[in-house]
């Protein structure tokens, strides 16, 4: 198995490169967007040592701020719709849905996988803005919304006593 490549004219050194793919993440074979959550699991983790809940969601506002305007000039400099090696929004996304769980190792793993069914089904209006919305714009939308159903879900889970 291989490691993807970046498009021709990209490098890993361009600042806009290195923050949407996660300083490469993304081009990991199989599911990047899988790695990109995964790898957001260690940092929210110290997000969350160092501030709880409230670091995890500055963290994830700035993430999506930041990858907004990232993923924005990589689309009109690669010409590509959401490419699949933009991971910068499964990390905003994923730390939007580890806000409302414990610390714990069983609360993390959860949230990662709840997350990456919410990402992969994109129930309405994920799949709006997955197919609809262009850009930058379009390509953090998507996550952003399928990590505000997770964060419901496993308020939920919390609540219940499961997490």
């Amino acid at each position: 198995m291989r490691i993807a490549s970046l498009p021709p004219g990209r490098s890993l050194r361009e600042p806009m490169t290195a923050i949407v793919t996660v300083g490469g993440v993304g081009l990991l074979p199989l599911a990047p967007g899988s790695w990109g959550a995964l790898v957001a699991m260690p940092a929210g983790w110290l997000l969350a040592m160092m501030g709880g809940w409230v670091a995890l969601l500055v963290g994830a506002v700035i993430a999506s701020a930041v990858g907004w305007v990232a993923a924005e000039r990589y689309v009109k400099a690669t010409g590509r719709e959401d490419p699949p090696e933009i991971v910068i929004d499964e990390v905003a996304a994923q730390w939007l849905a580890l806000t409302v769980v414990p610390m714990t190792l069983t609360g993390y793993v959860v949230a990662y996988f709840v997350f990456r069914l919410f990402d992969t089904l994109k129930p309405w209006p994920a799949s709006w803005a997955d197919g609809e919305v262009e850009g930058g714009a379009g390509v953090m939308l998507d996550d952003l919304f399928a990590g505000g159903y997770s964060l419901l879900a496993l308020l939920g889970l919390h609540w219940g006593g499961v997490i």
